[in-house]
């Protein structure tokens, strides 16, 4: 039997405050019938003061330890994907393991944005199927409000805070990651991206997107690159029960999904609820969709996502 990566329980953590588009545009200029034309955003949850990346990603991974029906001191690797850390360093996973109570273990963050949990993933994935952990949290946790620009109405709009969390053990049989594939291209960089950092301008700087250019980018990226995974897997989109996309703008779900040819009603959609959390979308999607019944043991998912960088990826899971 082949050793695999299995979701062994999932969870997520939202910010109290939600806020709707007619709050946003109170202190915006912008209107809900805007951006919901645009992107099918009506809500996001911004974190107050005491809400951070890694309580977030504290609380996602307490509930995913919960439905896993496992024990904090069980994990022995916890892989934080964000781009948006409590500190430039230490990694933020390191204070999660803190806040778990779990001893020595093996904790990092991985970063490459909207991607980042694809990354994580495969990272965490390939570290048990090697023997180098047995029970893993792999979580995407960001405070993106931090970083947006609220003068800019073309970007705040977009996006949201939150954390989404799964545990993965490594067992045999036919269930869990089957196939990930990941890219990234650095000549994009000016697409998407942050203008600071530590080395540069020594400030944490704030988004900055030209987005009709990063949607032409996406559809085209997540087609090929599912197509990619699901190959690689040795599978089609016929096989698939649920595709569980990045959370970025609703025309890029519907456009992706008519590419592939796959039905809007297996698409897993929250980003009316959440907006763009960034590496926190697809877990957040996950557990949403996990919680309420949709997702069902046996289902074979598939998990797409394009960031910052350009960064992209898929991942085919059988849960």
């Amino acid at each position: 039997m082949t050793l695999r990566a299995v979701i062994a329980g999932s969870g997520s953590a939202l910010p109290k405050r939600r806020v709707s588009n007619e709050q946003l545009a109170e202190t915006v200029d912008t209107s809900d019938e805007w951006i919901v034309e645009r992107t099918g955003i009506k809500f996001r949850h911004i974190a107050d003061d005491n809400e951070t990346t890694a309580s977030l990603g504290t609380e996602a991974a307490r509930s995913a330890l919960a439905a896993a029906g496992i024990d904090a001191g069980e994990i022995d690797l916890i892989v934080l994907a964000t781009s948006t850390p409590n500190q430039t360093f230490p990694a933020s996973a390191t204070i999660i393991q803190t806040n778990l109570g779990i001893g020595d273990c093996t904790a990092f963050d991985v970063q490459a944005v909207c991607s980042g949990f694809l990354y994580a993933l495969s990272v965490a994935d390939n570290m048990l199927r090697g023997g180098a952990a047995k029970t893993a949290l792999v979580i995407g946790s960001e405070t993106f409000s931090r970083i947006l620009d609220w003068e800019d109405r073309g970007t705040c709009v977009l996006f949201g805070d939150g954390a989404g969390a799964v545990v993965l053990k490594a067992e045999e049989g036919d269930s869990g990651v089957l196939a990930s594939k990941l890219h990234a291209d650095g000549r994009h960089n000016q697409l998407l991206y942050v203008d600071g950092g530590p080395s540069t301008t020594g400030t944490v700087g704030k988004l900055r997107m030209r987005g009709r250019e990063v949607f032409r980018h996406a559809v085209v990226n997540l087609v090929a690159v599912m197509n990619e995974a699901l190959e690689a897997a040795g599978l089609t989109s016929d096989d698939v029960d649920w595709v569980i996309p990045h959370q970025a703008n609703r025309r890029i779900l519907d456009a992706t999904a008519r590419k592939l040819g796959l039905a809007e009603d297996k698409v897993i959609i929250t980003v009316d609820e959440h907006a763009n959390t960034s590496a926190a979308s697809i877990p957040l999607a996950l557990d949403t969709a996990v919680r309420d019944g949709r997702i069902k043991r046996g289902d074979l998912l598939v998990l797409e996502a394009m960031g910052g960088g350009f960064t992209w990826g898929a991942s085919v899971v059988r849960y």
